[in-house]
């Protein structure tokens, strides 16, 4: 198998946004805290000190961009409305975000990161995938010593898995979160990978993982061992291969270490499917997110864009994308959520949606860019 001599790692920054937060404010670790673009700044009293907002006063329809693992204890997590969370965490430390850290934090990380083993691939502000395979030392101390870098380097963990390919690394590096080393080999699939739910699968969505379900398949184990004939009928050929592959640990992607950016996307699929008209300020909400963090990759990397897309993908699995091609280039998040609102006004929205993603492309290096006002949470039409 191809896969055999590789060894990829996958690096995954724990609850990054809500930890570079704690690093500005350390009195608040082992508590509840969730980070939103719209929080509140906390108030600083005459001796030093600080008075924090508390999640349950908070009134709007703001999303949650992440949260510590001491509130994703009570429910949780990235993407979820802010009043929805307010009922289940309500005694939550309420804190904005702050992209300008973020970005600072990240390029640490990756720098570190570099300095030891070369080949990476960048998935997002704090997330990589590295070849280590032509990188000298055994494996578990080399992702030891990686792991020690970052944190001298940071002050934050971050949680790494080592396997044969990006799919099984991906798995891994979220298994023993926070602070966490997964090593594995396809020996170890049936052991470490089998008795996973199928959603811990990057690919397999909430949909797909309820029709599995209604099949009797509910492990990875159970869908290696799945008749294919039987996923073929439910899923398609080209899909049912695919889950018959990843079930198995088969993924013969390579790093792409590529600076030359052809497209940048941020997309999210939802934990149950959501209806334009019933769930408006919901997808509102997510829309103005993913075009906030879509901006925030193009500074990072040093773009501008020309061409905004959508991507939507129906509770039928059938996905539809629209684009914009602008008179000017932009970067910022205010038009970036413009262009793509223009875009859904093109699409049917009568079915329940999966998945909502936002793309930028025909990039370019930043030139002249009328200054626009930062996104507010508003209907998913403006």
């Amino acid at each position: 198998m191809a896969d055999v001599a590789r060894r990829i790692a996958h690096i995954d920054m724990d609850a990054f946004f809500a930890s570079v937060e704690l690093l500005r404010y350390p009195q608040l670790r082992g508590q509840p805290v969730v980070i939103g673009g719209r929080g509140y700044d906390p108030e600083q009293r005459a001796d030093g000190s600080y008075v924090f907002k508390r999640l349950r006063d908070y009134v709007g329809r703001g999303v949650i961009t992440t949260a510590t693992y001491e509130a994703r204890a009570f429910g949780v997590g990235s993407a979820m409305g802010m009043m929805k969370a307010a009922k289940l965490a309500p005694d939550a430390i309420l804190l904005p975000a702050n992209f300008d850290a973020y970005r600072h934090y990240s390029r640490l990380f990756k720098e570190t990161v570099a300095a030891i083993a070369p080949d990476i691939e960048d998935r997002g502000i704090d997330e990589i995938y590295v070849d280590l395979t032509d990188v000298p030392g055994e494996t578990h101390e080399l992702a030891t010593r990686i792991k020690q870098a970052v944190h001298a380097a940071t002050g934050l963990t971050c949680s790494v898995g080592v396997t044969p390919n990006k799919l099984l690394s991906k798995i891994c590096s979220d298994l023993e979160k926070p602070n966490g080393l997964t090593v594995l080999g396809f020996e170890d699939i049936p052991a470490r990978i089998w008795p996973l739910n199928v959603r811990k699968v990057n690919g397999i969505g909430p949909k797909a993982t309820a029709k599995l379900a209604s099949l009797g398949i509910d492990t990875v184990g159970q869908l290696a061992l799945a008749d294919q004939g039987l996923l073929q009928d439910y899923f398609g050929a080209h899909y049912a291969g695919w889950l018959a592959r990843v079930a198995h640990g088969i993924d013969e992607r390579e790093i792409s270490t590529s600076r030359e950016s052809k497209s940048i996307s941020r997309e999210t699929t939802f934990e149950r499917d959501l209806h334009a008209r019933q769930d408006r300020a919901t997808l509102s909400g997510i829309l103005v997110t993913l075009c906030e963090r879509l901006a925030d990759d193009l500074k990072r990397k040093g773009y501008v864009s020309r061409t905004i897309s959508i991507k939507l993908r129906y509770d039928d699995f059938q996905i539809v994308s629209r684009n914009v091609t602008l008179p000017q280039s932009v970067a910022e998040p205010a038009a970036i959520l413009q262009a793509a609102r223009e875009c859904l006004k093109r699409v049917p929205l009568q079915r329940k949606l999966r998945l909502l993603g936002v793309r930028a492309s025909t990039l370019e290096p930043p030139g002249a860019m009328a200054r626009t006002p930062q996104p507010v949470q508003g209907d998913l039409f403006a």
